[in-house]
């Protein structure tokens, strides 16, 4: 085998490893709640405390709004947005079961709505405790 000929078959190796990791990466984003919780908890290093949880979704963090302010302060129900009266699908996983499915878009929403609520992106305690208390709300 010479040079160029090994290099063709080395270029072909990297392209099917990247094909086979492109066509994983939707599967990888898929996650349920629980695992994104435990992800969470091991990325804060101490375990969840719905009641802190609680408290951090309900509270104002010095901005105009909490979190409760778009979700209700028990995010059971539809929520309306503050600012454009958007409406909002029930955030508790046990009454929208596409909630915390995805762990990317998880992020996204985390990031987003840290932005507004606190004016920085959560820790993952905070992440953590918020979806732990999420995750006792039942029907």
């Amino acid at each position: 085998m010479n040079l160029s000929s090994l290099h063709q078959s080395l270029l072909r190796s990297i392209a099917a490893v990247g094909l086979a990791v492109a066509a994983l990466a939707p599967a990888a984003q898929a996650a349920t709640a629980p695992e994104l919780l435990s992800g969470y908890t091991a990325q804060a290093g101490s375990p969840a405390v719905p009641a802190r949880g609680q408290q951090f979704f309900t509270a104002h963090h010095g901005r105009e709004w909490s979190c409760a302010s778009c979700h209700g302060a028990v995010p059971t129900k539809t929520g309306k947005h503050a600012s454009t009266g958007k409406t909002i699908g029930a955030l508790a996983p046990a009454f929208n079961p596409e909630r915390f499915t995805d762990a990317a878009r998880t992020e996204k929403w985390f990031r987003r709505n840290c932005n507004d609520v606190v004016g920085r992106e959560c820790t993952a305690a905070e992440k953590a405790d918020v979806l732990s208390w999420l995750l006792t709300l039942k029907p």
